[in-house]
């Protein structure tokens, strides 16, 4: 993975980024659409994301919590991608479908392989290793601050799919469909000075 890219050619490839204009909130939700809260209780929205939730740690996805969604909402997705990556399009670290419309958390560790999916009709889609469930952040040493992008979508219709999707099935699926949208960063870097205090919200209770 790319923990394992030495340092030198992650500086070398510091300015080779996807961009932020290819994630899928870009592709797939016109402007003026409404917004949905979305937060973690583990990291404040800009913050460095705390170790355990990438390669550094134990690996695991970060618990998620979200306000009220749009009437006519019949499920939700979410995609989380690394518009810093150096590659042509932002690495998928995540993407879950098919949450009910009345969901209003993900707990820690719950973006996991969960095979044809959930009894409610929720699924864990393929992240860009081809494998289901959680891809941990984990960006190449000296490549810089890489954000990592979760985007939440309010559906009209609840797609139908194969299971364990990837992105280009996902985007297909929801175009058209999206009434609202719920955005919420965390960053993540190797080789650089951590901030102090970065290492999430104090006394935050796990979700």
């Amino acid at each position: 993975m790319l923990e394992h890219v030495p340092e030198w050619l992650g500086e070398m490839l510091k300015n080779v980024r996807a961009g932020h204009s290819k994630l899928v909130a870009v592709e797939v939700a016109p402007d003026g659409l409404p917004m949905i809260e979305l937060s973690s209780p583990a990291f404040a929205p800009g913050a460095r994301l705390p170790e355990r939730f990438t390669a550094d740690g134990a690996g695991v996805s970060p618990p998620l919590v979200w306000g009220d969604v749009p009437e006519g909402t019949r499920s939700l997705a979410l995609i989380v991608e690394d518009p810093d990556a150096p590659a042509l399009n932002p690495l998928v670290h995540a993407i879950v479908w098919g949450l009910p419309a009345g969901e209003r958390r993900l707990a820690e560790g719950a973006i996991t392989r969960d095979g044809e999916g959930g009894a409610d009709g929720r699924d864990v889609g393929r992240n860009s290793y081809f494998s289901e469930g959680w891809l941990p952040p984990d960006p190449p040493t000296g490549h810089g601050e890489h954000d990592y992008v979760f985007q939440l979508f309010a559906l009209s219709e609840t797609p139908r799919l194969e299971a364990n999707p990837g992105r280009s099935s996902i985007v297909g699926a929801i175009e058209g469909r999206v009434l609202a949208t719920g955005l919420l960063v965390g960053t993540y870097s190797r080789g650089h000075p951590v901030p102090v205090g970065s290492g999430g919200f104090a006394g935050a209770a796990p979700a």
